[in-house]
């Protein structure tokens, strides 16, 4: 069972004590991300976490680094849309130095104008990575056609001119705004004593001052079509997929289910059909991203240049058989027993209960365990897929981006006539 509690200055705290594990995960949760960015600033919240390893009025980076991995725990970080993680994994015995390492990194951030200048160079390396994996880069290339002009549809990295622009009032400006007490939460899940920690953490956390405001979303408007980008690669690089649900929506069981069955394994219906009996691709799968007021369900798939056609039939051909018959009550029952599986399976380690805990309390404004899940996921009915299939794809909705190759255009709304979408 997980327990909740709000220090004096707001922040709150989720943790769940796990007797028989060995170690503590912590994390600090700050519910702001690269949607909270605006065009002058885009890339300034995956900075800002790079900054904050960069060595405080107590530490150095070196020593930031090694006081952890010298007892053998790690330390590390991560940004997304909606919201930017900092963690932690230590013996029970080191929950002291854990707490202590982060709570120095988050309030006593040099932010130093070498470091910034230093940092600029690694992340600009980090982009020309990114654009080097072309697999990775299309799946931003279609946020981007889909949601133009929005924070959504923008890179978490940034560009090679927005990073480079970024300076220390911009960063410190954007820290002391969005790293407020209402946006923070910190999650614990392992070996400990719970008041143990909450005492801790309140002398560690809870007496600082948080100041600034909550970001406010406007949803994304939303611009179906084909999006073609050229790269000289050997294959084409495929995301076709429809707006999909926010995160709280009624029907997100069923888009689970409908997600892992359609593309979620090794098991699934493209995988399946595309690779293993088709050999058209080595990878094909299927993704939904929620958010707090949208989502986007995608299919992606990487084929060379001759095949690309039928590749793209052949998901449509899918998707409308998905539409008319609906999914098998065999294969309800197998996807809910896979996902029933792989979130039992991830309650054995700290780290995936850590995550729950504090990814849902930030979302949600409460936790969601992995028991209610399972629960909520048992209700979804075979009618209830189908409906969720027929909602999101219909061809007004649909959407294709490439990337590889010059191939021959695509009429996407053809193709899905002729295939029955």
């Amino acid at each position: 069972m997980y327990q909740k509690h709000i220090l004096e200055n707001g922040i709150r705290v989720v943790s769940e004590e796990v007797p028989f594990a060995n170690s503590i995960a912590l994390g600090v949760w700050v519910r702001t991300g690269s949607r909270d960015e605006d065009t002058t600033n885009q890339g300034v919240s995956h900075f800002l976490e790079h900054l904050l390893f960069k060595g405080t009025t107590r530490r150095t980076a070196r020593q930031i680094a090694e006081e952890l991995e010298a007892v053998g725990g790690i330390i590390n970080a991560f940004t997304t849309k909606e919201y930017t993680c900092f963690y932690t994994r230590v013996l029970a015995e080191h929950l002291d130095l854990a707490i202590d390492v982060l709570s120095d990194m988050f309030f006593n951030s040099l932010l130093a104008v070498e470091d910034i200048e230093k940092e600029k160079k690694v992340i600009l390396e980090e982009i020309k990575m990114y654009e080097d994996s072309p697999d990775e880069l299309v799946h931003d290339l279609f946020a981007q056609a889909i949601w133009p002009g929005h924070p959504l549809g923008r890179a978490i990295l940034g560009t090679y001119e927005t990073v480079a622009n970024l300076n220390r009032d911009v960063i410190y400006r954007y820290y002391q705004e969005h790293y407020n007490s209402a946006s923070i939460v910190l999650a614990a899940a392992g070996k400990f004593s719970t008041a143990g920690l909450v005492a801790r953490l309140h002398e560690a956390f809870g007496l600082k001052t948080c100041p600034g405001r909550q970001g406010e979303y406007r949803p994304p408007r939303n611009h179906p079509g084909v999006s073609v980008n050229v790269k000289d690669t050997e294959q084409v690089q495929i995301c076709l997929g429809v707006p999909g649900l926010p995160q709280d929506h009624g029907d997100i069981y069923a888009l689970q289910a409908l997600n892992n069955i359609l593309g979620g394994g090794l098991s699934s219906r493209l995988f399946q059909l595309i690779r293993e009996e088709q050999a058209l691709a080595y990878s094909v799968y299927s993704y939904h991203a929620g958010f707090s007021d949208s989502g986007l369900l995608t299919i992606y798939a990487g084929t060379s240049p001759d095949n690309y056609r039928r590749v793209v039939t052949l998901i449509l051909e899918e998707i409308a058989f998905l539409k008319d018959k609906g999914v098998t009550e065999k294969e309800l029952k197998r996807t809910k027993d896979q996902i029933r599986g792989n979130l039992l399976l991830g309650q054995e380690n700290v780290n995936h209960r850590m995550s729950r805990l504090g990814k849902t309390e930030l979302t949600y404004g409460r936790v969601i365990t992995a028991e209610e899940v399972i629960e909520r996921l048992n209700e979804v009915t075979e009618d209830d897929v189908r409906a969720v299939a027929g909602r999101l794809f219909r061809p007004e909705y649909l959407s294709l981006t490439t990337l590889g190759p010059e191939v021959e255009p695509l009429d996407l709304a053809a193709c899905a006539r002729q295939a029955g979408v």
